[in-house]
């Protein structure tokens, strides 16, 4: 039986490790909040995160990182970006100590502001310095509150060692979630990250009140951003954007009331201020931190993403919404395919 530990036991922590344990594996979810833990263990429930819902009762919850760590096959990161580098940090003194080398998936999706890298390269940089072939991302369209009512799914597998990424495909997949492996690592990363930051946008033209072609223009232009970033910057491949980790994960994303990204942009865009969408959203809003790590490469490399600075500029330079769309309109004239 393969040991799969679960660094995060939120909503997607408990879904994937509830899927997890429905595969026949045995897991462990790690988490901070004794609470969780406790009516993770007693319960089989996780109402902190996600409501009338019930965790596989063979996954088994702690917040003991060390018992978490040992003797895990896989590593499994669902933690929000900020805290990621951190516990990697932990991760590595523990694995050090144990010399084991399990497989370290992430399903975090971010882009670490500053250092502006993405998160298996943090993973690399923390953990695995001369073996980031066992690294492997996954990411597509889904969200938590599907997968848990066990909707059909399909997910992109993607690491540098097809091999690792062939084992991750065989441990998660079922029949309800689908994965398909990819070897575009940095394209299945970026796609996953930055469309949190046009479904922001999306959101708000909804509070704004604009209709269905306004909506199929900014994803569509979106993604021209998202794979114009990943290419240029991260040296991704074009094609890795018309997958599941970028026009897919797009969609879903722009399109879902079970989008946090999208519900965040939505009550900007009624006029409530980040910061109380922020403090009341009671989860993670990641395209509100990826936007200053993708406002800083923008910037600094002379990427043309309007959509996603005008997103910057109303969050965290009290622009007016009204006024940048008018200047993204306005806008001198473009052709439309160009990278």
């Amino acid at each position: 039986m393969t040991k799969i530990s679960v660094l995060g036991n939120g909503s997607w922590g408990s879904v994937l490790g509830s899927m997890l344990a429905d595969n026949g594996n045995d897991v462990i979810l790690y988490g901070n909040i004794e609470s969780v833990n406790e009516e993770i263990n007693a319960h089989h429930t996780n109402t902190h995160y996600m409501k009338d819902w019930s965790i596989n009762p063979n996954a088994v919850a702690t917040g003991d990182l060390e018992k978490a760590v040992k003797g895990a096959d896989v590593l499994l990161f669902v933690l929000p970006t900020k805290v990621v580098r951190i516990v990697a940090k932990n991760v590595r003194k523990i694995l050090d100590e144990t010399g084991e080398k399990p497989l370290l998936v992430t399903a975090t999706k971010g882009i670490e502001p500053g250092s502006k890298k993405l998160i298996t390269d943090i993973l690399a940089e923390e953990i695995y310095p001369n073996d980031s072939d066992k690294i492997i991302a996954i990411s597509g369209p889904s969200h938590a509150e599907n997968v848990a009512q066990k909707d059909l799914t399909a997910i992109a597998c993607a690491s540098k060692d097809e091999e690792n990424a062939k084992t991750i495909q065989k441990l998660f997949s079922n029949n309800y979630v689908r994965f398909y492996t990819n070897d575009d690592l940095a394209g299945v990363e970026v796609g996953g990250a930055v469309k949190n930051v046009i479904a922001i946008a999306a959101g708000i033209l909804v509070g704004k009140k604009y209709g269905d072609d306004a909506k199929a223009a900014l994803m569509t232009r979106g993604l021209a951003e998202i794979t114009r970033l990943g290419v240029n910057y991260f040296g991704a491949k074009p094609m890795t954007f018309s997958g599941l980790s970028g026009i897919g994960d797009l969609i879903v994303t722009c399109t879902s009331v079970n989008s946090r990204n999208w519900r965040a942009g939505k009550q900007v865009g009624e006029g409530k201020s980040l910061d109380y969408v922020l403090e009341n959203m009671g989860q993670v809003v990641e395209g509100a931190t990826t936007v200053k790590a993708v406002h800083e490469l923008a910037q600094e490399k002379n990427i043309d993403m309007p959509i996603s600075e005008a997103v910057y500029r109303v969050l965290y330079e009290d622009a007016n919404v009204d006024e940048e769309i008018a200047k993204m309109m306005g806008r001198s004239p473009k052709p439309e395919i160009r990278l």
